[in-house]
């Protein structure tokens, strides 16, 4: 088992029993394998890398008479508008030199040559114990796909590096500790404020004029909102708009939306001088342990992608001396063969300027020392280390233009809207909340299933008391009602009965209300073509996997089919759609 052990960087386990599978048309057996793990860390690389080396060399070129790569020259467009280059050929006339007959194995129906061989295949990767793609909907780290991203034919992928290869742990509430000190200097009274890191999320907007906090849909509406810290009902949040004008004099409002602006700014400018100032970054830097959080997985996903062809390059807006400290810390410990990150990456910018690299051009430096001396260039090369510039350079250096390009960062804006509105980059979102989402939408699957009963028990009772209410209104104009049921009530049933429904279905309201509160999502997903919790779920991947989104259905489609009745009494179960 020495040769499996080349093609493994993560931990897997091996089943020890032997399974085999058997069809009409062909009988494969698995050998028994032995139980052990494969170690991921350096150490495992490292202590038998020569070995490693020499097999690779001697193997460079398996299947190279069988297989083929689509260049970037002879691609096409798949069924789905996908970009093909990349993708592995079968050279047919190739087949039967190696051993393989082509037509044997394919003999059949395509749809259960297809049925089976999944089959085998969803067991043979149970047994090296790789989770399957389709698992990820289940998982916390999976990689959640918006739009369809073909892996195989991106050339290059561009990486963020704080919030994005790196996670922090205590940075907000370091900054937020640096802010009140310069506002404290300001003159403004901040004793007694304390920091709530569970106060806000990502993807939510300030309204500056009416001091409110807002999460909007899609489509730009209101959906949940906050005055300061007071979270605002469904029904405050209807009439927000105009609150001021309601409880104000109109001479006051004016002067609280100048103060609240000042404030505004005044709390933007120190916090920003919490980060350029260098307080924060050197304090960071001195005890990096203390503020990042490791990643293991993280180097090797990496790494993977590397081996693939792909380009890396890293692009933050952060300067050489922190983005060198930190990045050495997070990578060099993870990486195989005294590897260092600068290995990883064919092109480093620091000192982006994001979100202007992905709209304009600005001057190109290239950093020649160890301390950070730098040189004006007019043109990145591969390998290099730069600052500033802009994304264009990148292009024109690479020759990888477009949607080519993939882009991975944490800011909706800064990382994901500009590269993909400017260039059209493909974008992956890293949002780490994705996971404690995860599960509090498992834990509150219940509390979600109750909610989705009333909510269904109101809407029967509404549409009784809606057909009752119809009876009444043509009985009232002396016409028959809708059905001869409701004609043949009397005046007495009838009252009584639409007053029990009414009364039922106000009941329900009050129930449904609180719950509706404090159920809905977090925030808005589809910034990003893919997106997931941490850059380290690739490695739970392959770096040619195909993200196919799922399909997208309108408001008359069925997410599933009503349960039929059976011939013999039964009830059928539900099939999804």
């Amino acid at each position: 088992m020495a040769s499996i052990h080349c093609f493994f960087r993560y931990p897997v386990q091996l089943n020890t029993s032997t399974s085999t599978s058997t069809s009409t048309s062909t009988s494969t057996s698995r050998v028994p394998v032995s139980s052990f793990s494969f170690n991921c860390l350096r150490c495992s690389r490292s202590s038998s890398s020569s070995s490693v080396d020499a097999h690779a060399a001697a193997n460079k070129n398996v299947g190279d008479d069988v297989f083929s790569v689509t260049s970037s020259s002879e691609y096409d467009v798949d069924y789905l508008g996908e970009s093909t280059k990349g993708d592995f050929n079968l050279n047919f006339d190739r087949l039967q030199p190696v051993g393989i007959d082509g037509e044997a194995a394919l003999d059949g129906p395509i749809e259960e040559v297809a049925r089976m061989e999944a089959q085998e295949a969803e067991h043979l990767l149970n047994d090296f114990g790789i989770p399957s793609p389709s698992s990820a909907r289940n998982s916390p780290r999976g990689i959640f796909c918006s739009r369809t991203l073909n892996l195989r034919s991106i050339s290059a992928i561009g990486y963020d590096m704080d919030y994005t290869l790196m996670h922090y742990n205590a940075w907000e509430g370091r900054a937020y500790d640096y802010c009140m000190v310069n506002l404290r200097n300001m003159g403004f009274p901040v004793e007694g404020l304390a920091f709530d890191p569970d106060l806000v999320i990502r993807g939510l907007v300030i309204d500056k004029e009416k001091g409110n906090l807002v999460k909007a849909d899609r489509f730009g509406y209101v959906k949940r909102a906050m005055h300061g810290t007071t979270m605002l009902s469904n029904r405050a949040v209807r009439w927000s708009t105009d609150w001021m004008k309601e409880l104000l004099d109109p001479n006051l409002v004016p002067l609280i939306i100048k103060d609240f602006i000042r404030q505004y700014v005044a709390v933007g400018k120190a916090l920003f001088r919490a980060h350029v100032e260098g307080q924060l970054k050197s304090e960071i830097m001195s005890k990096p342990e203390l503020f990042v959080e490791p990643d293991p997985e993280l180097p090797l996903a990496l790494l993977d992608q590397k081996e693939a062809g792909k380009k890396l390059l890293l692009i933050t807006n952060s300067d050489y001396h922190y983005t060198d400290k930190m990045m050495q810390h997070s990578f060099n410990r993870f990486l195989p063969n005294d590897m260092g990150w600068r290995d990883l990456f064919n092109m480093v910018i620091v000192s982006a300027r994001k979100p202007e690299f992905f709209q304009m051009s600005h001057p190109l430096y290239e950093v020649v020392t160890g301390e950070g001396l730098m040189r004006p260039c007019f043109k990145a090369r591969t390998g290099g280390l730069y600052s500033g510039g802009s994304a264009q350079m990148i292009e024109n250096s690479l020759n990888i233009h477009g949607d080519e390009i993939l882009y991975v960062g944490d800011h909706i804006y800064t990382d994901v809207s500009q590269s993909k509105v400017h260039l059209r980059w493909r974008t992956a979102l890293i949002c780490r909340e994705l996971e404690e989402e995860y599960n509090a939408l498992i834990n509150s699957r219940g509390q979600r299933a109750r909610l989705v009963e009333l909510i269904n028990q109101k809407e029967v009772v509404g549409d009784l008391f809606n057909q009752l209410r119809l009876s009444l209104q043509r009985r009232n104009r002396g016409r028959p009602a809708q059905t001869l049921a409701a004609t043949n009530m009397d005046d007495q049933e009838l009252t009584e009965s639409m007053q029990k429904l009414l009364v039922v279905m106000q009941r329900l309201d009050q129930k449904i209300a609180p719950m509706l509160e404090s159920d809905g999502e977090l925030f808005n997903k589809r910034y990003a073509d893919i997106y997931t919790s941490r850059v380290s779920n690739f490695l739970h991947y392959t770096p040619f996997m195909y993200f196919r989104s799922q399909e997208q259905t309108l408001a008359h489609d069925s997410y599933s089919y009503y349960c039929s009745e059976r011939n013999d009494g039964s009830v059928s179960g539900v099939i999804d759609n």
